[in-house]
């Protein structure tokens, strides 16, 4: 319907078959009979015939203000298409947990915004289950989850390594070894993804802290309150510099995988798509952070 409806417009604009047919690269036949196409369609006359040329009828006049709406708007529809599959407008949502959200993302989204500034990044930190449900119900694109991706599409992301770790002044008094029943232990509500392995791994420990940040948890375990299990990203920095040293983590696991999933690449918008090649590519360098 739509190259009869620009045909329509060359006729009433040029006032002539010919010419319309020229403009629109049509024979005259072709082009008389998509407008005839057109009429039969409307159940109107939409063009007098006339010896010398052509001109709208009342009902072409009528039609050609909508005509040129319909046009106008498939030209801005097929514009918008076009700056996003060329990622010049357009929004990505990311969802994953602390660690990820304070010292992983931040370097590869600022990667990501320096090559596409026009797209909007949206990112929201919360838990892995949460992770999992949010991307489930579209409210986000990607999630970084612990674990492997599971019933989501999705891919291994990294390995990230985790870390035992006390001030000096409390692992002096603590017992050589792996970490005994009682040992105070500093980490996270439950439902987080560092508490689940603290829980799991760590189960003779006794909980006298829970907090909700990741600099929270240092600043406690600094003062000698506890041991807490984070990851190694976070605790480089102090255990560098000597404000936390490093435990015996027994039987805990040396790293965790982190995954990023989505609900299938085919339904990924252009910019979501490129986020996750640039994830996938992505190689995290030293964070080199103190908080």
């Amino acid at each position: 319907m739509l190259d009869p409806l620009h045909h329509l417009l060359l006729v009433a604009e040029h006032g002539s078959f010919t010419e319309a047919a020229r403009r629109a690269h049509l024979s005259q036949p072709a082009l008389s009979a998509s407008i005839k196409k057109l009429e039969d369609a409307l159940g109107a006359p939409l063009l007098h015939r006339l010896p010398r040329g052509a001109k709208p009828t009342a009902a072409g006049l009528a039609l050609i203000p909508h005509a040129k709406a319909a046009l106008g708007a498939v030209a801005s529809g097929r514009q918008a298409v076009r700056a996003l599959q060329g990622l010049e407008r357009g929004q990505v949502r990311i969802a994953a947990g602390a660690t990820a959200c304070t010292y992983l993302l931040p370097e590869v989204l600022a990667d990501f915004h320096r090559r596409y500034p026009a797209i909007t990044l949206r990112v929201r930190e919360t838990w892995t289950p949460r992770i999992n449900d949010a991307v489930r119900d579209g409210e986000v694109d990607l999630g970084i989850t612990q674990g492997p991706p599971g019933a989501l599409p999705g891919v291994p992301w990294l390995e990230d390594r985790l870390s035992l770790v006390a001030a000096p002044s409390l692992a002096s008094r603590l017992e050589k070894g792996p970490i005994r029943a009682g040992t105070p232990l500093i980490t996270f509500a439950p439902g987080a993804a560092m508490r689940g392995l603290s829980d799991r791994y760590l189960p003779q420990a006794e909980v006298v802290v829970e907090l909700g940040s990741i600099a929270a948890v240092k600043g406690h375990v600094r003062a000698g309150l506890g041991v807490a299990l984070l990851s190694h990203v976070a605790v480089e920095t102090d255990l560098r510099m000597g404000r936390l040293v490093a435990l015996d983590g027994g039987d805990l696991p040396q790293s965790r995988q982190l995954s990023v999933v989505h609900m299938g690449q085919e339904r990924l918008p252009p910019a979501g798509l490129a986020l996750l090649e640039l994830l996938q590519a992505w190689e995290p360098s030293a964070s080199g952070e103190s908080v």
